[in-house]
């Protein structure tokens, strides 16, 4: 029997288990050897050389965050794309009309975001279907999904529970955050489970519940501890360990086909805007403000930073874009984000803004800021830094480095003479 099989003849039976207290075991055993069934057949898939060539798919990541543009073929993701970033990619009425990865930079509020239009996917990409696999593999390496749907088409064809169903099915969780576990493996002592509240999701006997998928991956040995109450598909997550949490929202384009209620009906839905690229619906030009920019912006966590010498005025500019999806807000992602030697010669910061309780504050590398903050960085003096105990270490570094390019430089001339 292969995979596919045992996998149907697996949902077949949850499908056919009653949910309760008694069952709970059962269908969390069930639900483990699913997990570890799609994940083996994905590896086997990909390893099968069958996808071919990904021409166009390797993009260097560029600007603030990353954008991935998903959806079916013919939603219009190539002109919504033109209408945020400016960047002309091929539309045409036939489907699949993009065949490769067109990246563009969408300028919004002083940052730079780069938005990747994508192959249209279709059901079954999860398994290669339609180089469904570039497609994903490009949506798990960026910062946010926005998902691009045919309001006409939406009432018939459920497009939006397809992709969903897709994207979870390699691993990837919309809109939730990574549950509260620890999760560590050992050598040996078998398994530890403990909890700091009630787990009224995982059946009765928790413990026995996530030793017994523990053993479907071959875990013998592990501590677990859990802070919140988790279900079992999130024990399934943190003991795969390959999950990842993406920030998702939703685009419903050519409303203008379909009457007012149904518009009505798809605005309420959760996470989502409605809007029409061909008719300029809560869509404008790629320099101009619009509600699905401030919808991107909000769901990628971006904060502006402006920074400032000590008796200047502030750079109001130029911003320092912050992401809290890749480094966070703080202190210290702003020192990161400058230089590596402004964080090491961090001394305090002074803080002006919403974060700061008064103005101006003074603050620590763990300090959180917030959007239109302007932040002061006040380096540590000659005597401080000699009070470091890798200050010597350090010094040596930089006599190297410049005895180094001292001694590139005399060779260099060197052997333009011999010339």
């Amino acid at each position: 029997m292969g995979a596919m099989e045992k996998i149907k003849e697996i949902e077949a039976e949850m499908a056919r288990t009653q949910k309760n207290k008694a069952t709970n075991y059962h269908l969390g055993t069930l639900k483990a050897k699913l997990a570890k069934l799609r994940s083996e057949l994905l590896i086997e898939q990909s390893g099968g050389g069958s996808g071919g060539p990904s021409e166009g798919f390797d993009v260097a990541r560029l600007g603030d965050a990353r954008v991935a543009l998903i959806g079916f073929p013919s939603v219009g993701k190539s002109t919504l794309q033109c209408k945020l970033t400016g960047t002309e990619s091929e539309a045409a009425a036939y489907e699949f009309t993009t065949l490769t990865c067109i990246p563009g930079t969408m300028h919004y509020k002083g940052s730079k975001v780069q938005v990747l239009d994508l192959p249209g996917i279709i059901e079954g990409a999860a398994h290669g279907k339609g180089r469904g696999k570039e497609v994903i593999a490009c949506a798990r390496n960026a910062d946010a999904i926005l998902i691009v749907l045919d309001a006409g088409k939406e009432g018939l064809n459920r497009h939006r529970e397809i992709l969903e169903n897709e994207l979870e099915t390699v691993g990837i969780r919309l809109n939730e955050r990574p549950p509260d576990v620890t999760f560590t493996k050992k050598a040996g002592g078998g398994v530890r489970f403990a909890s700091t509240l009630p787990l009224t999701k995982l059946g009765p006997d928790p413990a026995k519940l996530a030793t017994s998928i523990m053993r479907e991956y071959r875990i013998t040995s592990a501590d677990l501890l859990a802070r919140e109450d988790i279900s079992v598909d999130q024990l399934v997550d943190v003991i795969v360990g390959n999950r990842v949490y993406k920030p998702c929202c939703y685009f419903y384009n050519k409303i203008d086909t379909i009457t007012v209620e149904e518009v009505d009906q798809l605005a309420r839905m959760p996470h989502s805007l409605v809007g029409s690229v061909a008719k300029k619906y809560n869509i404008a030009e790629p320099l101009e403000d619009d509600p699905l920019k401030a919808m991107i912006w909000d769901y990628l966590g971006l904060t502006r930073i402006y920074t400032k010498r000590k008796g200047t005025q502030p750079d109001l500019n130029e911003p320092v874009v912050l992401s809290a999806i890749r480094k966070g807000t703080t202190v210290m992602a702003l020192c990161q984000n400058i230089s590596t030697q402004m964080l090491r010669d961090f001394n305090f910061a002074m803080v002006w803004g919403k974060s700061a309780k008064h103005s101006p504050q003074r603050c620590g590398v763990n300090h959180p800021l917030q959007d239109e903050d302007v932040v002061q960085i006040v380096t540590k003096t000659n005597a401080q830094q000699r009070q470091d105990k890798n200050y010597q270490s350090m010094v040596q570094g930089f006599s190297d480095k410049y005895h180094k390019k001292k001694f590139d430089a005399k060779k260099k001339k060197q052997g333009k003479l011999r010339r």
